[in-house]
């Protein structure tokens, strides 16, 4: 409560409180020493921090804000204080009360904040208000005209009221008060304000004067000391014996006097209220011209009705203080609560990771153990492999040493006897050594070929992290909250031919189930679901060349889905670069041979196999070339467009999912659904340039042949999805060639 009872201009406890019209409060003498002389056609000041004058002021618009102006509250503010209303700035009042001025040395001074200052500035330049009053202390208020801010947002220049002799701004308001020559003498004296000042500053003077620390309230006073003692300190320095016991102690007394208002006009008491000028009078003001015609009521019904509408607003203020201190106090509790469950938490972290870790120190013990038993099994097989090598070379040892005795042997019928069957022996065992010894090799390598597969462990490592889990209350079950909003990695997206590739980052704290991923048509058109599943990372193909595609992609798990990330745009290629596709073509079993990158296609059967581009086109204009690089035999290779459930092994144009031109070396025709047509003469030749364009904004099929048109449009209503198709057979080997710009046709 001390801050409501300090004057905004001295910091201090207030000291002869007076009301200004706005209802902030200024002690007199501060009142005083801001107030500044006014004289017509000079500027009017604006003090800005509450404290002097300054530059000019500001004006409102035409508006009147009256004080209370009659003459017996002019008459009791000047008897509440002494004061020059022309004196200086520099001049400080000095009528503060003794026990303000003793209290408020106790407290100190502070400075207004700035964002006092910023939030009171608004009511100067409000629509609905002047920001400018006007007192004096006759029964007829100062009249005003002013004009009010000028286009450029400047002050303009306020006329006074007649008779205007100074002004005064609030200091919290900044509203614009004027005053006759009674100045601000003529401001009523705050005596709320002021009653409540002096019981405060009785209250702090009822303390204990042998605290040393924090005073306590003074429970008796001795009239002899005249030193006031709390309970604890009159036991320990005024105790009842000795010369002491003689002593009186009484209870102190409060400094507050309480105080009647009496009219300073007529010396009467104060014991109406007039409704219509919102001032107390006396019974003489009552029956005064001025108040003929106003309501009246009695000053104490008045108050009591103030009283009562007070207290309920202050009791429905209460309950919102007491809730707020019970919102205090649990927030509080769930200090200590977050406190405890940290600490918790840490400990089942920690019995986590060390679990983890265990984890990790048993798969390390597993998998030295299998080294040691590889160790085991490689030096068994080696040794079982040496033992064998051993006996060998000892039996073959064994042969050679009887050999050469039996080449000893000087009986040549003795040595024929067993001749033919050592020289059996030793070529069989020369034979058996080459293939069992000499080409022998370790069964088992010495080098260690495994290696520890740790990635995907260390990503998991590093992806170790905190899922947010859902609020839920004490003793329910706790799960996952729904996954918050992955993040699309720009740097790892991007676009080639009729596909793209988006890659996302998942989000943090989250237990993620699945993404969802989604494109637009290309066109800006609604989002449609292209991918479900864990990975991060999604190529999607099969789209429209030169479109611009929305991507977007949010995570999802048991408890709910999350939101989606940011759209990311992806631009597909204006033209198509694409080679022939050997899986599409049939694969292995089609007998068809593809080189050059899958650029160049040849057959070495007599029949007809059909090959496809590696894209599919939906819309967009579209050409691509083929050179004819070996062309031996009599045969008719046939170009076009194809669905992707063409027939492989029949010619281009033979069945109804086909549309194709197929030319010989001297003409060509038009086939579809083995119907063939329009014959056109030109034929091919080793060398020769088959353009194929394909342009599905007209729905139309174009051939060229030596970049020249090969008739007119081939085919018409073209829709779906077409891919570039060719089929050939022994003796023509072509080459295609993509990412060309379309000609200009002069015919549609």
């Amino acid at each position: 409560m001390e801050d409501e009872l300090r004057c905004p201009t001295c910091k201090q406890l207030y000291a002869n409180p007076v009301l200004l019209p706005c209802f902030h409060a200024l002690c007199l003498g501060c009142a005083l020493d801001i107030q500044t002389p006014y004289s017509p056609g000079s500027g009017l000041p604006v003090t800005t921090n509450g404290t002097g004058g300054g530059s000019s002021a500001a004006g409102g618009h035409n508006g009147l804000h009256n004080g209370n102006g009659g003459g017996s509250v002019a008459g009791g503010a000047a008897s509440s204080g002494g004061g020059n209303p022309g004196a200086p700035p520099g001049t400080r009042h000095s009528s503060h009360s003794s026990a303000a001025s003793t209290a408020s040395s106790n407290t100190g001074s502070e400075s207004v904040t700035s964002d006092q200052d910023q939030s009171d500035k608004v009511s100067i330049f409000s629509e609905a208000d002047s920001g400018v009053v006007c007192c004096s202390n006759t029964s007829r208020p100062v009249s005003y005209a002013g004009t009010g801010l000028l286009p450029n947002g400047n002050v303009g220049n306020v006329v006074a009221p007649p008779g205007a002799a100074y002004c005064l701004t609030c200091p919290l308001c900044r509203k614009l008060v004027f005053f006759d020559d009674g100045g601000v003498r003529n401001l009523p004296t705050y005596r709320a304000m002021e009653a409540i000042v002096d019981r405060f500053c009785a209250r702090e003077a009822l303390r204990c004067q042998m605290c040393e620390t924090d005073p306590k309230v003074a429970s008796l006073i001795c009239e002899q000391c005249e030193i006031r003692y709390c309970d604890a300190c009159r036991e320990l320095c005024h105790p009842a014996r000795g010369p002491l016991a003689k002593h009186t102690l009484v209870k102190p007394r409060g400094a507050a006097q309480q105080r009647e208002s009496v009219c300073g006009e007529h010396e009467e008491t104060l014991s109406q209220y007039c409704l219509s000028c919102k001032a107390p009078a006396c019974g003489l003001c009552i029956g005064e011209q001025r108040h003929q015609a106003h309501d009246v009521q009695s000053i104490n019904v008045t108050c009591k009705a103030q009283k009562t509408e007070l207290s309920h607003n202050l009791q429905q203020l209460s309950e919102k203080a007491r809730s707020t201190t019970e919102f205090i106090q649990r927030l509080k509790g769930m200090s200590d609560k977050v406190t405890e469950s940290c600490m918790e938490f840490e400990r089942l972290v920690h019995a986590q990771c060390e679990a983890l870790i265990q984890a990790i120190h048993d798969r390390r013990e597993y998998l030295l153990e299998a080294i040691r038993n590889d160790k085991d099994t490689k030096i068994r097989i080696l040794k079982d492999q040496q033992s064998n090598c051993t006996g060998k070379l000892q039996q073959t040892t064994g042969l050679i040493q009887f050999c050469i005795e039996a080449l000893k042997e000087t009986d040549s019928a003795a040595f024929l006897q067993v001749g033919s069957m050592l020289i059996n022996r030793v070529a069989n065992t020369d034979m058996t050594w080459h293939q069992e010894v000499t080409n022998a090799a370790p069964r088992v390598s010495p080098i260690v070929d495994l290696t520890l597969d740790d990635a995907a462990l260390a990503r998991a490592i590093d992806n170790l992290n905190f899922i947010q889990m859902k609020a839920v209350k004490d003793g329910d079950e706790r799960c996952p909250a729904a996954p918050m909003t992955p993040t699309i990695l720009p740097s790892d997206c991007s676009a080639e031919n009729n596909s793209v590739t988006v890659a996302w980052q998942p989000p943090n704290h989250s237990f993620v189930e699945g993404y969802v991923l989604e494109l637009d048509d290309g066109s800006g058109g609604e989002f449609r679901e292209v991918y479900c599943g864990k990975e991060t990372i999604c190529t999607v193909d099969g789209l429209h060349f030169n479109s611009m595609y929305n991507a977007r992609v949010k995570a999802f798990n048991s408890a709910g889905e999350g939101e989606y990330s940011e759209l990311i745009g992806l631009q597909t290629a204006e033209v198509a670069w694409f080679t022939f596709d050997p899986v599409l073509s049939g694969g292995a079993g089609s007998g068809l041979i593809f080189s050059k990158n899958n650029a160049t296609v040849s057959v070495e059967g007599w029949e007809h196999r059909v090959a496809l581009g590696s894209v599919g086109f939906s819309r967009g204009v579209h050409y691509w070339e083929f050179t004819i690089d070996n062309y031996t035999a009599d045969t008719d290779p046939a170009f076009g467009v194809a669905r992707i459930d063409v027939a492989r092994n029949k010619m281009l144009g033979k069945d109804e999912k086909s549309f194709a031109m197929y030319i010989d070396r001297q003409r060509s025709w038009f086939q579809h659904n083995s119907v063939h047509e329009r014959r056109v003469e030109g034929g091919i030749t080793t060398g020769s340039t088959i353009g194929v364009l394909l342009d599905l904004e007209r729905h139309t099929l174009s051939f060229l042949v030596n970049e020249m048109p090969q008739g007119s449009v081939a085919f018409r209503d073209l829709y779906g999805v077409f891919y570039p198709a060719v089929s050939i057979n022994r003796g023509v080997t072509l080459t295609m060639h993509t990412a060309l710009d379309a000609p200009k046709m002069d015919y549609f």
